[in-house]
């Protein structure tokens, strides 16, 4: 079904280049958009209209024109004046109508088929099938994104993400949930890394400032076979929620780029609590205050470099010495040693995570 306010442009643009007065009802004799200075009730003439076998009729100094959508009846164009340039616009108008409608249900099947695919609801011989039917190549190279326009609010409108970002044929840009929405992106054989991010940054700079400032994006990795985007998605989903918990600060998120934050986020919570009483002795993260915290990730930015730490932290190495000293008496873990430091590095996260999940509304 064609929005009003595309069919309202739509003549509007006609009448622009006519002058003649055009207005589109449905089989009920609503109208849906119109040129005409006041609104006319056309309910009987249309059911009369549509009742009898013409294609195109004059009732009382109107023209009526059958917009037909593969043999049934969609809408009703009606056009003022009954001269022969009249005839001739209703009918190029009524053309364009029903090209509008082929145009608009070609994306509205290739849309609900990209949502299927995404969801893993198709069987293997269905994609190939629905593909080639919908004119769909099946062998391109394709990454998932998924944007958050305004974070964990309201998302924009689809039609206007779709106008921003200006998809080429080869891209598909749907959504599944109120929040956010799915970019199925073909890319190149020479895009790697670098490009795909590249790629994201120019959809964040494509919105508006105000959504910008608290978009996310998050993407998969890229895959080559149309029956294999149902993956890249789920690993952009997983790296949206991923880096929700542990890479707050970030606006674009690779699931390549995920490291120990996406096997945290897959542990049970039961199995999280255990690790956090074994590594603390029963004492919570919570208690540290926030020299120690700001000290522990300083020191883990600067991969365990004191001196660098010092610098950074405008300290002498012995007042951070003493710091690490002291928070190897409160925990037991010495964070100069490696092991210990990747314990307490992992141990913070799971800490993170778990007070995340206690957020969640399917906690």
């Amino acid at each position: 079904m064609i929005s009003n306010q595309i069919l309202q442009s739509t003549l509007d643009g006609l009448k622009q280049i006519t002058r003649v007065d055009m207005c589109v009802v449905d089989t009920e004799g609503v109208m849906l958009a119109s040129t005409f200075g006041e609104e006319a009730d056309f309910r009987d003439a249309v059911v009369s209209f549509e009742n009898s076998p013409a294609e195109s009729q004059v009732i009382s100094n109107y023209q009526f024109f059958k917009v037909l959508d593969e043999g049934h009846l969609e809408y009703v164009l009606i056009a003022s004046g009954n001269s022969d340039d009249v005839y001739t616009t209703g009918k190029l108008t009524a053309f364009q109508l029903q090209c509008l409608l082929v145009a608009y249900k070609e994306r509205f099947d290739k849309d609900n088929f990209i949502k299927n695919l995404l969801l893993d609801n198709l069987l293997l011989v269905d994609i190939y099938n629905r593909a080639k039917k919908l004119h769909i190549d099946t062998e391109s190279r394709r990454v998932v994104y998924i944007l958050e326009p305004e974070g964990d609010g309201e998302a924009a409108g689809l039609e206007e993400i779709r106008g921003l970002l200006g998809a080429r044929s080869g891209d598909f840009i749907t959504e599944i949930d109120e929040k956010s929405i799915i970019i199925v992106k073909e890319i190149l054989l020479s895009d790697g890394p670098k490009e795909l991010n590249e790629y994201a940054l120019e959809m964040l700079d494509a919105l508006p400032q105000e959504k910008r400032a608290t978009a996310i994006i998050a993407y998969g990795t890229v895959v080559g076979e149309l029956k294999d985007v149902s993956r890249s998605y789920k690993e952009a989903r997983m790296a949206l929620n991923v880096g929700k918990i542990f890479f707050e600060e970030k606006h674009v998120i690779a699931y390549s780029r995920l490291g120990i934050g996406r096997l945290i986020y897959q542990l049970p919570i039961p199995l999280c609590k255990m690790f956090i009483r074994e590594v603390f002795d029963g004492k919570s993260p919570d208690e540290f205050d926030e020299e120690t915290l700001t000290t522990i990730n300083k020191f883990f930015e600067n991969s365990l470099n004191v001196s660098e730490t010092s610098r950074q932290l405008y300290i002498h190495r012995n007042t951070l010495v003493y710091r690490l000293d002291k928070l190897q008496k409160q925990t037991g873990l010495d964070l100069r040693i490696f092991d210990d430091a990747i314990t307490l590095k992992i141990a913070l996260m799971v800490v993170k995570y778990m007070k995340h999940m206690e957020k969640s509304p399917d906690y």
